[in-house]
């Protein structure tokens, strides 16, 4: 199944949102630190409801860390300034949806390591800056599982 990754997310029901998602989708999910919230807070408990238990989540220090456990897959960067829309990707079973923090996406020195082919957006009306992470994540989530034929779901 896919892997989810946060870069840095600072919105503790975002993440709790994410957490279920994954639990709901079979995703891995991965955050990378620093978060802008502890792990235990009651808003991200809250949003993620009873699921922490189902989601396979896994924590990194830094970028690096996390870049060094997933070599060998296919990281696929979700930003406004990715070059096709993501519809158009063609996702593979074991690729990693990397998406960055609530206030600032992705930094220039994560993005630019993403092979601009692999930068991919979710198209928006122009002049508009950018849509929720949760959100987000789950438009893409959903697309890539479907042209899986929701392997593993009911």
């Amino acid at each position: 199944m896919f892997h989810i990754a946060l870069f840095e997310p600072r919105i503790a029901p975002n993440t709790g949102n994410i957490i279920r998602l994954a639990a709901n989708t079979g995703c891995r999910l991965h955050i990378i630190e620093p978060m802008g919230f502890d792990f235990e807070e009651k808003k991200l408990r809250r949003a993620g409801l009873d699921y922490h238990d189902l989601a396979n989540v896994s924590r990194y220090t830094d970028y690096q860390t996390f870049a060094a456990a997933m070599a060998g897959k296919r990281i696929l960067a979700l930003t406004t300034k990715g070059s096709q829309p993501y519809q158009q990707q063609q996702f593979r079973a074991d690729d990693i949806l990397l998406f960055g923090s609530e206030t600032s996406g992705l930094p220039d020195s994560v993005r630019d390591t993403i092979p601009a082919g692999q930068r991919i957006r979710v198209p928006m009306q122009p002049g508009a800056r950018s849509l929720n992470l949760a959100n987000t994540v789950a438009i893409v989530c959903y697309e890539a599982w479907r042209q899986h034929d929701f392997a593993g779901g009911i």
